[in-house]
Formats: structure tokens, C-alpha cells, sequence
């Protein structure tokens, strides 16, 4: 029997928007830090989100203050923005949201944005499912999922759009040389340390050529890096690349990609049960603990206090 102490689940709750906030935080402060130091001039913020209604895909977007951005989480200023559209009284879908970094004037690097990319908390849960069950490894040694592994990971970042191909290699090589002085990062209330002072690469892969391309024509230089003790997936894309990526989003594509993605993780619960349960357990938690539990064979959940 599993139970759950409804008095933990709220301070479980409070803990997860802590750590989500604090965690988007540090996001927001290394892409502001970035918007400084590429942009040499000042920048504005706009919230952007896809929304879907009926098949149909479109796309808001409002200016946000830097108050705003870190007074509210980036799913809670996408749900804001959304639920101000309602159309015969329903209400919209939220498919995607961002942040986007805007310079009011041509910089140096050629960079034409900056745009953190946002986690929905469905994939917050599916992220810990998988780690729980070392999805990727499961994946990669069955044979008849491993052509699906891709669908599995999905790392959120920071993108930093330029206008040509020939400048994502010249702005990838010149955050790895970036450095920060003590007074760069007061200015964003970032303690200085070995680990702000610099962004340190653990992985990079170069889609630029034609050979190492996607299939969808997708390119450009992707690196994980560490910096203020978290990961962040950093992505310099060209301007054509970008756009074509983004009608994606808002195309049936995208949804079919989803769908093939919610495919493979109902045929890991099949094989892998409890991985189902798991998932379900989570979802339940966090969004309805006052409802009916799921339920696994030889499992009873119950809520007590």
C-alpha cells in the first residue's frame, strides 16, 4: 500500500513551484547575461506562446518586464497570456510558450535573438519517469524501439538566434572563450564563482555540415553546458533554420511528432507496467490528489490527514 500524507503533498507542491522558479531563474539571469554581453546595448522581453483551438495553431506574444519574469514561472505567464483568448467561451490549448530576448539595435555578433526554451510540467514527469526507469538504455537495447530514442529526450535551454549560417560558428566559438568579470555579474545579482564566471562545456554536437544535418533540414550547434551548478542545453541556430523550425511548431507536424512520441512511451508501458504506474502516480499527485488514484495490480494508494 502506498499513502500519501495530504499535508506532504501541498509541502511537496510548494517545493516543486520553489525549485521550478528558482531553476528559471538562474535560466533567465545566464540569458539576460548573454543578451548583455552579445547585444553590448540594451533588449526587450516578450513573452511568446503557441496555443492550439480545434486543430488550429497560432501565436500571442506581450511585452514582460524583468519583474515580471522572475515574479511569475514561464508556464504561469504563458497560461496568463493565454487565457485572456477564449473563443465561444472555450478555452485554448497550451502547446508551447518562451521567453525571447530582443535587441533594439544591431550588434556585433549578428545575433537577431535569445530565447529560453520551456519545459511543460508534463514533461517535467515523463523526464523523472524516464530517469527512475533509465528510459534511454531501455530504449537503445530493444531493437524495435531504438530507431524511436529520439522522442525520448527533451532537454530545454537557452537558443540564440543569428542571421546567417557562417555566423553560428564564430558566436559558438566566442561563448566558449566568454568570460565574466566580478562586476558583470553583480550587475544580475550573480554571485561570482568558478562556476558563473564561465560557461563550461560538457558536450557539443555540429549539425552545420551536410552531412551531420537532420533529415528535416534542421541545423545548428548544440552544447550542453554547466554553469551556477545547473545544466543548460545552449543552441545557435541560423535565422532560416529558426523560422523553418518554428512553423513546424505550428503546424499538424509537430502534433504528429508528439503523437509519435506519446506512442512510444504507451508501448514502454506496456512492456514496463509499472512505468505506466509511475507516470500516472505523478500526474495524479500533482494535479488532482483529490480524485480517484490510479491504480496497479496489488497497489493501493489511499490519502490520509
Amino acid at each position: 500500500m502506498l499513502t500519501f500524507a495530504r499535508p506532504r503533498i501541498a509541502e511537496v507542491h510548494h517545493a516543486f513551484r520553489t525549485m521550478v522558479r528558482r531553476g528559471e531563474e538562474r535560466l533567465h539571469k545566464l540569458s539576460r547575461l548573454l543578451a548583455d554581453t552579445l547585444y553590448e546595448g540594451p533588449h526587450d522581453l516578450m513573452s511568446e506562446v503557441v496555443g492550439e483551438l480545434d486543430g488550429e495553431r497560432f501565436t500571442l506574444g506581450q511585452p514582460v518586464t524583468p519583474a515580471q519574469l522572475h515574479g511569475l514561472t514561464d508556464l504561469e505567464l504563458g497560461a496568463r497570456l493565454l487565457n485572456r483568448v477564449r473563443l465561444d467561451g472555450r478555452a485554448t490549448k497550451l502547446v508551447a510558450n518562451r521567453v525571447e530576448y530582443l535587441p533594439t539595435d544591431e550588434n556585433p555578433h549578428g545575433v537577431h535573438k535569445i530565447l529560453s526554451r520551456i519545459k511543460a510540467e508534463e514533461e517535467v514527469w515523463n523526464k523523472v519517469v524516464d530517469e527512475i526507469f533509465d528510459v534511454d538504455a531501455l530504449v537503445k537495447r530493444d531493437k524495435q524501439l531504438r530507431h524511436l530514442s529520439r522522442f525520448v529526450k527533451d532537454v530545454f535551454g537557452v537558443k540564440i538566434v543569428v542571421g546567417a549560417a557562417t555566423e553560428v560558428r564564430p558566436v559558438h566559438r566566442f561563448l566558449e572563450e566568454l568570460s565574466w568579470t566580478r562586476a558583470e555579474l553583480g550587475n544580475h545579482h550573480i554571485p561570482p564563482s568558478d562556476s558563473t564566471v564561465a560557461l563550461q562545456f560538457v558536450e557539443t554536437k555540429d549539425y552545420m555540415s551536410a552531412a551531420a544535418r537532420k533529415k528535416s533540414g534542421w541545423v545548428a550547434v548544440k552544447s550542453v553546458v554547466s554553469w551556477w551548478d545547473r545544466m543548460f542545453e545552449i543552441q545557435v541556430q541560423p535565422l532560416r533554420s529558426y523560422y523553418r523550425e518554428k512553423e513546424r511548431l505550428t503546424r499538424e507536424s509537430h502534433s504528429a511528432w508528439g503523437d509519435q512520441r506519446e506512442a512510444l512511451r504507451q508501448e514502454l508501458s506496456e512492456r514496463v507496467p509499472l512505468l505506466g504506474f509511475y507516470r500516472e502516480l505523478l500526474v495524479w499527485l500533482f494535479r488532482q490528489p483529490d480524485g480517484p488514484a490510479p491504480t496497479f495490480e496489488g497497489v493501493r494508494v489511499e490519502v490520509i490527514g
